[in-house]
């Protein structure tokens, strides 16, 4: 960095989807932020879309780069493939960090995953934070819900970024605060943020928000089943009947973009999108961890459990696993499969916005 340069507030490492709306919500803030990707052209395409925000973009070539770039202590999020990648990321930049520096995993991690980074680091005087961060990418560049947790310092130092990018509810009726633009944060509110606990806490909670979100999804799909099968629905007629339901006590994120998802149409052919996604849907991991850490702990959660329908995939030649796939691209960009494509060919709409034609990822 030269001499003259401002040194960012904060750092992020990874550019995919996630990385690159929370990093603009941080810039939006007024924070100034140093952001780094393994494909330096991905970095550079980035921060030369994107040259008038708030706080302001830097874009660091190396790994060294951006680790000179930042006020002390250090703070950097590291936006990577939760696994293997978090850790080779995390080995990379330790040995350039100073004691009392941060690093903060906003990915989907195993929460004992989490407490062995975070007693790996501490011996080398480094800090921890792993956090959930929930709503997807519009979430990430607008508001997200974020879950830290680890050393409590260090989430004194990390809670005025996370305070700010943070959602907003009303306090007075828990709504939402709706209505951010790019470079245009909402001002006030109370922020969807919170200091969970020590050692894996945030990625726990995390953990078992998707385990929730997951039963919920597939209650939501069991509906569009029956009204498909039984009453003889099509896709744009429930999408109007899930819009209805949001106006009332079903008033819900998952609803709402329901009723987006089933009145798309499909950029291709014509025909109703959900007709053309495969019923197969990933998943990262949280929802069979949530199971498994249930059983462990004698916990009931069949609903979770059941959020893999494995003997209905044994009586029925189509599932509603393809509503379930589009609902995961639309809030997390996880993409889809097709039915008049092979399999192992990944697309993506960048919702909300549907006349956004359909790429392939």
């Amino acid at each position: 960095m030269a001499a003259n340069d401002q040194p960012s507030e904060i750092g992020l490492i990874g550019l995919a989807v996630m990385g690159q709306n929370l990093a603009l919500n941080i810039a939006d803030h007024g924070f100034r932020i140093s952001v780094y990707n393994r494909t330096t052209e991905k970095m550079e395409t980035f921060v030369d879309n994107h040259p008038d925000t708030p706080g302001g973009l830097v874009g660091c070539a190396t790994v060294e780069a951006l680790v000179s770039s930042l006020k002390r202590p250090r703070k950097i999020i590291v936006m990577v493939k939760a696994g293997s990648g978090t850790d080779a990321v995390i080995e990379q930049l330790a040995p350039l960090l100073d004691e009392g520096d941060i690093l903060i995993d906003g990915g989907n991690s195993k929460w004992t995953d989490t407490i062995a980074r975070e007693q790996r680091l501490a011996e080398r005087g480094l800090r921890f934070i792993g956090s959930g961060i929930s709503g997807g990418e519009e979430g990430a560049r607008f508001g997200p819900s974020l879950m830290p947790g680890g050393q409590e310092d260090a989430w004194k130092a990390l809670e005025p970024v996370w305070t700010a990018i943070a959602a907003k509810v009303d306090p007075d009726t828990g709504k939402p605060l709706l209505g951010a633009k790019p470079g245009k944060p909402i001002e006030g509110g109370e922020p969807c943020t919170a200091y969970i606990g020590p050692d894996g806490a945030g990625h726990y909670v995390k953990m078992v928000h998707n385990g929730i979100e997951y039963g919920d999804m597939q209650m939501i799909c069991e509906a569009y089943d029956l009204m498909q099968r039984l009453a003889g629905m099509r896709p744009a007629e429930i999408g109007e009947t899930f819009a209805r339901w949001n106006e009332g006590v079903l008033d819900s994120y998952l609803v709402e973009i329901t009723a987006d998802v089933l009145q798309q149409t499909d950029p291709v052919t014509g025909e109703p999108f959900v007709d053309v996604v495969l019923d197969a849907a990933g998943q990262k991991g949280t929802g069979k961890w949530t199971s498994i850490n249930a059983l462990d702990m004698g916990v009931p959660a069949p609903t979770f459990a059941a959020s893999f329908a494995y003997y209905d995939s044994y009586r029925s030649a189509r599932l509603p696993q393809n509503l379930l796939q589009a609902q995961r691209d639309y809030f997390g960009a996880h993409t889809y499969e097709r039915v008049d494509q092979p399999r192992g060919r990944f697309f993506h709409i960048d919702w909300p916005d549907p006349e956004r034609p359909q790429r392939e990822s």
